[in-house]
């Protein structure tokens, strides 16, 4: 039995690498061609072009992994099929479920790999594309320059104006309140020096005093600011939910929820990473009754509906997930129930067919 499973195995593994061949290319052809979009702007060239897509390419793995998973099995237990080898295996005894366990063991071996590239290389490699092609279009790291980051805690307000890079900013502002919620004190400041720790060197500072009906305006070269930011708050801040690993999601809707602030779209991509495993596993429990359940079907006709279905999964996991955004739904619930919901399929039809 543990010849077969490593033989099964092997195959499940070779289908897993030809559709990783065939669906990673072309998704990384059309990401380059929006990124060629803006070759010609500010400094951004053809081989920046083709850098940034390069870069991109652990991401998209992560994101195609559930139809990876989908096609690869289709297409190892269908070539196994049309062999008759799967007939030889059933004649010899073994059961459907004991050919499942392959594709499942090497689809938990595919889950640890994308845990690990999520964590350690894709983010990495994601936010240093974004980073050289707004700073190769001359744009901000930051949300933009007319609108900026605005964070708090309980008593302050911060806004800043436009990252220049990872230890300076540009026009910041802060307002600090009292218990009551009335406004104390404004600072504006044309710069801020952030290098390591929470003691901010603020210059160019203008500070206005709200004492009763009176404001006092004070102009100071330089002055130090203790921030309630520490190093990694500012610059995750700056960075999209989609391209932080599931470690600086975790710290960061911590963050924004001890701070009082709105944490959803960051809990749903938190959340959404667990849901792309889940996923993955449920597509590889239907790639099993699309190849039993059709013994007749040629390999061609199974992978056109194994197509269809991942576009299909694929599309109701974005609807769910953008509503579930804009209804304020549980982010847990709402990025693992496709995940959830497909496996239940899953598993009843697996049930139905053996």
């Amino acid at each position: 039995m543990n010849v077969i499973n490593r033989y099964l195995a092997v195959q499940v593994l070779m289908g897993l690498g030809i559709a990783t061949v065939v669906l990673l290319p072309l998704f990384g052809f059309l990401d380059l061609l929006d990124q060629l979009d803006d070759v010609g702007r500010g400094t951004y060239r053809v081989q920046d072009a083709f850098l940034n897509t390069a870069l991109l390419l652990p991401r998209r793995f992560i994101q195609l992994a559930p139809f990876i998973a989908l096609l690869g099995n289709v297409i190892a237990l269908g070539r196994l099929a049309v062999g008759s080898e799967l007939t030889a295996l059933r004649v010899a005894g073994v059961s459907p479920i004991g050919i499942s366990r392959a594709p499942l063991a090497v689809g938990l071996l595919l889950l640890v790999s994308i845990a690990v590239l999520d964590q350690f290389v894709a983010p990495q490699l994601q936010q240093k594309a974004i980073s050289s092609r707004a700073v190769a279009l001359e744009k901000s790291a930051a949300l933009g320059k007319n609108l900026g980051i605005w964070t708090r805690d309980e008593r302050n307000i911060l806004r800043i104006g436009e990252m220049l890079h990872s230890g300076r900013a540009a026009d910041i502002e802060i307002m600090h309140f009292d218990d009551n919620g009335f406004l104390l004190t404004y600072t504006h400041a044309q710069y801020a020096d952030f290098n390591g720790g929470d003691l901010w060197d603020l210059q160019d500072v203008t500070t206005k005093t709200f004492t009763g009906n009176r404001i006092e305006s004070v102009n100071e070269q330089s002055t130090k600011w203790r921030s309630f930011l520490n190093p990694d708050d500012i610059s995750t801040l700056t960075k999209s939910p989609e391209s932080l690993s599931p470690v600086e999601l975790f710290l960061h809707v911590r963050f924004l929820r001890a701070t009082g602030q709105e944490a959803d779209a960051y809990a749903l991509a938190l959340w959404r990473k667990a849901g792309g495993g889940l996923t993955t596993i449920a597509m590889l429990l239907f790639s099993i009754p699309f190849v039993f359940g059709s013994v007749r079907a040629g390999l061609g006709s199974r992978l056109v509906l194994a197509t269809m279905l991942g576009i299909g999964v694929y599309l109701f996991d974005q609807i769910v997930s953008n509503a579930g955004l804009v209804l304020r739904l549980n982010p847990a619930l709402t990025a693992l129930s496709p995940g959830l919901m497909l496996a239940t399929i899953a598993v009843l039809w697996l049930r139905r067919i053996f």
